[in-house]
């Protein structure tokens, strides 16, 4: 990436139609980020957090951007319960599902800007996208770089809604996530805002 520019994505994308989808994961557990708040002076507040149950949700999240086109956020999530034995992160069949319905729902090629996380780079993930050179391109982020990806930006308005909000199980926790990252997507201004804050253009520098 060069400059404010995306450098071969943004280029690919102009010559192709396709949507940028940046990646990336989030997590939470039912001990709730901690927010500001009102209360009577001299009385801290005080969250009160269940002990019943163990539990964590992870969500890989997209968001997909096209110049003159409608920005789109799409996610899958993951409830880890605690349980022995159970994968407590992203697997690389979550990946491709969560790729896979993108390009499905967009009706377009799809060029994947994400981190070198160790699942995106596995063989598994590698033959998935190596599968598909039809419609999926691969674009590596910059190491140690979150401030460029669009998908930050998600998770923060995510977290802001969750401040102090104590669930009593993984599962409400859960319906919770979904149900702010939903409305998110029904929020294409504050999806193409995420772009802004990075200070990324989609538009191509002249050669």
């Amino acid at each position: 990436m060069a400059d404010r520019d995306l450098g071969q994505a943004s280029r690919l994308a102009a010559a192709t139609g396709a949507y940028v989808c940046f990646e990336d994961e989030a997590g939470q557990n039912l001990r709730p980020p901690k927010a500001r708040t009102w209360a009577p002076r001299g009385h801290t507040p005080v969250a009160r957090v269940s002990g019943k149950g163990s539990g964590r949700v992870s969500v890989a999240g997209l968001v997909c951007l096209k110049p003159g086109a409608r920005g789109h956020l799409f996610y899958r999530a993951r409830v880890h319960r605690g349980r022995k034995g159970e994968r407590r992160s992203m697997s690389e069949a979550d990946y491709a599902g969560l790729i896979a319905a993108a390009h499905n729902q967009l009706h377009a090629p799809v060029i994947l800007v994400w981190d070198n996380l160790s699942t995106h780079v596995s063989a598994a993930m590698r033959r998935f996208i190596e599968a598909h050179p039809d419609w999926l391109t691969e674009v590596r982020l910059p190491a140690y770089a979150p401030e460029l990806n669009p998908v930050e930006g998600a998770w923060a308005n995510l977290k802001n809604g969750l401040g102090n909000l104590c669930t009593a199980n993984v599962d409400q926790l859960a319906a919770i996530v979904k149900s702010r990252l939903k409305s998110i997507q029904y929020r294409p201004a504050l999806i193409d805002g995420f772009l802004a804050q990075t200070g990324l253009t989609l538009e191509p520098e002249p050669p």
